[in-house]
């Protein structure tokens, strides 16, 4: 009932009782009259009341009468919280509210019970007989994941979905040119474990790190005078193959300060702590290192070995091979390092780390924990991980050697579900959240499929990221060659990791597919729709390349697809067409041909992209 219309004004005037027969009429109108006016008073001192008290905070946006406090108002939608300086405006606003759904129906063909599964949680080479997480991991939205600006890690955070930061700003208004505006060369090589060959440069993944550090920080650290004057300074760094680590300046490709010599082949991509702290991870990718064969953090102030970790491990399914290729997720909410290995097993390291900005000194403290699997169907050696871990809330997604995609719960080390693919991946799953569920994009190689030199099919899927269904499934032809030796194999499909569409392109899902026309010969990207796996567009190009494509956006939301060859071209393409706007071949000093294996990193309007003759580029997008 609505009691303001039904409201009748009180008459204060004397009526004489009547023994008309309306009278009775009348003694109801009376009454409720008054009772009226009694629930009215009442209701009034109620709202007064509550409001004096502050029980009934009246809001802006908000107008609050006794009709509003009756019935039920509309609340003020919560506001979205600015976009920090040090935030990437591309991820901007924040839009996964991670939604772990611990009672999702598993079916038997994902449960991994129905492999037989045999799972250990392990220190060294103990096996623990329980394991409580003392601070759960919750890893949100990949908008909070850095606290400071940059491109920190492989494909720029948990869900593994840009590798630029901030928009392209071109001076005209349209992106349509590509520039060549410095080279970084060395001279260095390093001796392969077999002794056979040097490495030099920078392979899959090797993308460079693109960090812009705090005054405060860089106050502490050992930059050139030079550079640091610099108020805008944007530090790129550069493990290589070579053993060395290179500070370079984004401006003109200049030594920031001098390189940290690890002595250890860098095969896969770095990390830098997200938190903003001067802590650098490196894996190693060939046992050929001074220390052993595992996984090194060094501190950014004076680049010294703060701690490394062999992961030659009694308890590996894999024990003769410990490769960290793949690029760590660090949780700095619980000071957690979680790092996958060639050797089988999932490490989490505890670090203990006590910093304080602006002191200069920093350490750390792990403790090692370590979560291996093996299925009844499954060859202990098959089990190593190469690709990098996403991370949502605290499922943990990867690929193994045997084809197999795994969420794994990081609260409990818990496996919670594993889908088979066609065939072996190195991808990182990408994560997207849509309508509220975790989302999982992931390709394959073509490698397992036959022998010799052969075409086959280089798969593409989404899968559901609670449950492990598939959503859809799509492939490309390609081709690859299975040698007597991994040295001899020429691997064609889906080597670069896939392009999460924002901005124009928000429908989109953009996967390469390597080696479409022969064996060293062609490449196609391809845009999905994401919804339904149905083909967009594609762009064939001459050349084939294992390097990722990346895009990169202007404020408005126009997209831009930058893929480099392994022919020393870059690409441009319009990421809502898939026409060529624009493509460079890149100029080198160091005397060899070049070649991109490496994936790019974009800041604003530069790229920065590693080759096999070890030289690194800057690239100005305008």
């Amino acid at each position: 009932m609505d009691l303001k219309n039904q409201y009748i004004e009180p008459d204060n005037s004397y009526h004489e009782v009547s023994h008309d027969p309306s009278s009775g009429t009348m003694a109801l109108v009376v009454t409720l009259t008054i009772i009226s006016v009694i629930l009215t008073s009442v209701l009034a001192a109620i709202f007064y009341s509550k409001n004096k008290e502050g029980g009934n905070t009246v809001t802006e946006g908000e107008v609050t009468t006794l009709d509003n406090y009756i019935s039920v108002s509309t609340p003020t939608p919560t506001p979205v919280p600015p976009l920090a300086d040090y935030q990437n405006p591309i991820l901007y606003p924040a839009t996964a509210s991670i939604n772990i759904d611990p009672e999702a129906v598993i079916g038997d063909s994902v449960n991994p019970s129905m492999r037989g599964i045999t799972q250990n949680i392990i220190s060294g080479s103990q096996i623990l007989t329980e394991f409580t997480r003392e601070n759960p991991i919750n890893i949100g939205d990949p908008l909070y994941y850095t606290q400071i600006p940059g491109v920190l890690t492989f494909r720029g955070n948990n869900f593994r979905s840009t590798s630029s930061f901030g928009y392209v700003t071109p001076s005209d208004g349209v992106v349509d040119s590509l520039t060549q505006i410095w080279e970084f060369t060395d001279d260095h090589t390093l001796l392969s474990s077999d002794m056979s060959f040097e490495w030099d440069g920078y392979q899959l993944t090797g993308q460079p790190l693109i960090v812009r550090w705090p005054m405060e920080t860089r106050s502490i650290m050992n930059i050139y005078p030079s550079a640091n004057a610099k108020t805008d300074l944007t530090e790129v760094i550069c493990p290589s193959l070579d053993g060395y680590i290179y500070f370079l300046d984004l401006d003109d490709g200049s030594m920031t300060r001098d390189p940290i010599y690890a002595g250890v082949t860098i095969k896969g991509t770095a990390a830098i702590d997200p938190r903003g702290y001067p802590l650098l991870y490196i894996g190693q990718g060939d046992d050929n290192g001074e220390y052993g064969f595992g996984m090194y953090i060094f501190s950014l102030i004076d680049g010294s070995l703060l701690y490394s970790y062999e992961g030659l491990d009694d308890g590996a399914y894999r024990m003769n091979w410990s490769a960290f290729d793949s690029s760590p997720i660090i949780d700095g909410a619980t000071d957690t390092l979680i790092w996958p290995c060639e050797n089988g097993i999932i490490y989490n390291f505890q670090l203990n780390t006590s910093y304080v900005p602006g002191t200069g000194t920093i350490s750390i403290n792990p403790q090692c924990t370590g979560y291996k699997y093996i299925f009844n169907d499954t060859q202990g050696r098959f089990l190593g991980v190469e690709s990098s871990a996403s991370v949502y809330g605290n499922y943990c997604y990867f690929m193994d050697n045997n084809c197999n995609l795994v969420c794994l719960d990081l609260n409990t080390f818990q496996m919670v579900w594993v889908f088979r693919t066609g065939d072996d991946s190195d991808l990182s799953p990408v994560v997207q959240e849509e309508n509220g569920v975790p989302y999982i994009y992931i390709g394959t190689e073509v490698d397992n499929q036959s022998s010799g030199e052969y075409n086959g099919a280089a798969y593409t899927y989404k899968i559901n990221g609670l449950t492990g269904e598939e959503v859809w499934q799509t492939s490309q032809s390609c081709y690859t060659y299975n040698g007597e030796t991994s040295a001899t194999d020429q691997t064609g499909g889906c080597l670069g990791n896939p392009i999460i569409g924002m901005g124009n392109i928000s429908n989109l899902v953009i996967f390469s597919y390597s080696m479409t026309t022969g064996l060293t010969g062609g490449n196609r990207l391809v845009a999905y729709n994401r919804d339904t796996g149905t083909e967009v567009w594609h762009y064939d190009m001459n050349i084939y390349t294992y390097s990722s494509p990346v895009a990169c956006y202007t404020a408005d939301g126009n997209a831009y697809i930058i893929i480099a060859d392994s022919f020393g071209q870059i690409h441009l393409v319009n990421g809502q067409t898939g026409e060529r706007i624009a493509y460079i071949q890149v100029n080198s000093d160091a005397g060899l041909g070049v070649s991109f294996e490496a994936s790019p990193a974009v800041f604003g309007n530069t790229i920065v992209i590693g080759s096999t003759n070890g030289a690194v580029y800057g690239i100005r997008l305008d």
